[in-house]
């Protein structure tokens, strides 16, 4: 069996990297979100690759990650709030979803076939340097298989892709610890599509739009799937005590075998809630139970991801 290996992130990390890449590879590197299993966007077999090293849906298009802004206006179509979002947020955890340009040399598969395609300017250095390496636009979801615990870790990479890919470059914890916001302009308002980072509160005050909710259940971006972020048992949300047999996830004044915020603190909740998920998955008891999140700003991320892995 193939074995995956673990670099420490420096230069000669991204030039094994870029060497991995240039040959159709996917490699799994870290963002500021979770750690992500990238390749070269415009190459159809390295993406394909991406999928099946994920057991990733097809009809699931993926995030494509650019340098800046310029960028990204080399694949999509931006208009006058897309501008000032990026303006506001990029670099960083916010996903903008355009119309694909005329000439976008993003191969289809990784649009799932989509006449949009879902932008993000990273601000994590590993990815960054990556792209800097390649000169590519990079396809990136995140690495672990479809439909588990998104990694925030490079042991998490490895709890269901070792062995698959050639390569994690290890930089620590991620420090958001939820993927990105995902967002589109429609009608005159901005529609989130995945809760994330940069709160509804957030894009409205920057946009100066109304900000709602994702209506229907058609696929127009990632992360969009109901059953997501699934640990292998049963979870339970809302608990306020915990059965003998449940692995106990906690927050603010709940306690369990795991604390998300002792302090009651959504950003630390966040950045901690995958690797909990992951303990979880890990411990020798039958199912998990979490502690009420409060659904304020960066709650609603928190409590979108417990709710797909609960399905």
């Amino acid at each position: 069996m193939a074995i995956t290996d673990i670099a420490p992130f420096d230069a000669n990390a991204i030039a094994r990297a870029l060497t991995l890449v240039v040959q159709g590879q996917p490699v799994a590197v870290p963002t500021e979100t979770v750690y992500g299993l990238a390749a070269d966007a415009r190459n159809p077999d390295a993406v394909a690759r991406i999928y099946a090293a994920k057991g990733r849906p097809d009809f699931n298009p993926l995030i494509v990650h650019v340098a800046d802004l310029a960028a990204a206006e080399r694949l999509g179509v931006f208009g006058v709030v897309e501008r000032a979002l990026a303006a506001v947020f990029w670099p960083g955890p916010l996903t903008l979803v355009v119309p694909r340009s005329a000439d976008c040399p993003v191969a289809s598969i990784a649009t799932a076939g989509l006449d949009t395609i879902a932008l993000r300017v990273p601000g994590h250095r590993a990815m960054q340097a990556l792209l800097a390496a390649t000169g590519a636009p990079l396809a990136a979801p995140s690495a672990n298989a479809s439909g588990g615990v998104s990694p925030t870790k490079a042991e998490h990479v490895l709890a269901t892709l070792d062995g698959r890919i050639a390569l994690v470059i290890d930089d620590g914890p991620c420090t958001a610890g939820v993927e990105s916001t995902i967002a589109r302009v429609k009608d005159g308002a901005i529609e989130v599509l995945r809760p994330g980072p940069v709160t509804a509160d957030m894009l409205a005050e920057a946009s100066g739009l109304p900000v709602n909710g994702v209506t229907g259940s058609e696929i127009v971006a990632p992360g969009m799937l109901a059953s997501h972020y699934a640990p292998g048992k049963p979870v339970r949300l809302g608990a306020v005590d915990f059965a003998a047999d449940e692995f106990a996830i906690g927050f603010g004044s709940v306690a369990g075998d795991c604390q998300l915020s002792a302090r009651g603190d959504l950003n630390e909740a966040a950045a901690r809630l995958f690797d909990a998920l992951h303990a979880g998955a890990a411990s020798a008891k039958a199912k998990i139970a979490v502690a009420t999140i409060p659904a304020e700003g960066l709650g609603a991320a928190v409590n979108d991801r417990l709710a797909r892995a609960a399905v």
